[in-house]
């Protein structure tokens, strides 16, 4: 049986910090960060889910009201609360949540004269891990569906960028620009981000079109693509309105199955990267 569990040789190194992004929105990029999170704290990790994006759909869909989000991460990043301050636990045991609030939509008006602008997420997770190096293995971070200081910070903290693609027409077009943005946050800000991975979300198997798209992606993207693919389902879409993860709400749906199967493949590319 393999051992999923990171070593604590691994976990010594701080946490994996994983940025779920895509500059298009509508993709299962939040449902992704959700379930994922889940997924992972369900086989073990411990897992934190920083919400940068202002309309605070992860916060919400983890069952965080917004009137219980008095520390948000507007006020991690304004430096004005540790992530500690602002980290709150959910119904899933090992997962807590870094809840949103609209105040995110002026951070950049706050921060932009800032020289660390940038970097203000990054260094609030090393912060937290040297006063506490063991409490979470994975932190995943979800972003607004664009290309602003928000995800500027997602990507300047993160190890490894995951995108969600939708089983649709136009999706290796939005694809190839944010892989030109990645290349262009490596030369410039982080040069240790790679692409972990391609989720390909929302598949249909009685549309033609969506199989002809997983083709194409896997075609031009060999192995980034992960094997696992996210089917569309009824569940996933009611489970958020219920204020749960599809996992909680129905465990046993094709979409829970489905996230499950990728936390195991997301630990797996973790540790052939520590192999390597």
């Amino acid at each position: 049986m393999i051992d999923l569990k990171r070593s604590d040789a691994e976990n010594q190194n701080g946490p994996r910090v994983l940025t779920i992004a895509n500059q298009k929105g509508g993709v299962g990029k939040t449902t992704t960060t959700i379930n994922l999170g889940t997924a992972l704290a369900a086989i073990g990790e411990t897992v934190l889910i920083v919400d940068l994006d202002p309309q605070g759909n992860a916060s919400t869909g983890l069952g965080i009201d917004k009137a219980d989000r008095e520390i948000s991460t507007y006020d991690l990043l304004i430096g004005e609360a540790s992530l500690a301050d602002a980290c709150v636990k959910t119904a899933v045991p090992n997962l807590w949540v870094a809840p949103s609030t609209m105040d995110l939509l002026g951070i950049e008006m706050e921060i932009s004269s800032d020289d660390d602008r940038v970097f203000k997420l990054r260094d609030a997770i090393a912060n937290n891990h040297q006063i506490d190096t063991n409490k979470y293995t994975y932190i995943l971070v979800d972003c607004p569906p664009s290309l602003n200081l928000l995800t500027l910070n997602a990507m300047a903290a993160a190890q490894s960028i995951m995108v969600p693609l939708q089983c649709e027409f136009f999706a290796l077009e939005g694809l190839s620009q944010l892989l030109k943005t990645v290349d262009q946050i490596k030369q410039s800000i982080n040069p240790e981000l790679s692409i972990h991975g391609i989720v390909l979300t929302m598949f249909d198997n009685r549309n033609n079109l969506a199989s002809q798209v997983v083709e194409d992606v896997r075609a031009n993207m060999g192995d980034k693509v992960y094997d696992t693919v996210i089917p569309r389902n009824v569940r996933i879409s009611e489970a958020p309105s219920h204020g749960k993860p599809a996992l909680l709400y129905d465990l046993k749906c094709a979409g829970s199955q489905a996230y499950l199967k990728l936390a195991s493949e997301v630990i797996k590319r973790e540790k052939n990267l520590h192999a390597a």
